[in-house]
């Protein structure tokens, strides 16, 4: 499984592998990362980090959205977005999106 790890950059645009998915679950009244025989109860900011990876935006691309949208300093937002991505992906929550090939 560490094959399909990633090691996150700015450059990384990561996605949620196809097994995996990003849910609201109405009974809880919370999100969730549904993967085969896992759950994980992300964080309000962590949900929306994880909305923005698409496989197309890259963390850089990210990272500036979320500093023009709460005004913060982008330095301290990529540290921290991140470490964040590097953990999920080390956890098998994410992957990188694949170059299309024509």
């Amino acid at each position: 499984m560490a094959s399909r790890n990633i090691s996150v950059s700015e450059a990384s645009r990561p996605v949620l592998p196809r097994h995996t998915r990003l849910k609201f679950d109405e009974t809880r009244q919370v999100w969730v990362i549904l993967a085969p025989e896992r759950v994980l109860a992300p964080d309000e900011i962590a949900v929306e980090v994880l909305q923005l990876c698409d496989g197309v935006r890259s963390v850089s691309d990210m990272v500036d959205q979320l500093a023009a949208k709460y005004a913060a300093d982008r330095t301290d937002i990529a540290t921290d977005v991140i470490a964040m991505l590097q953990d999920l992906a080390d956890k098998g929550f994410l992957t990188q999106a694949r170059e299309k090939t024509s």
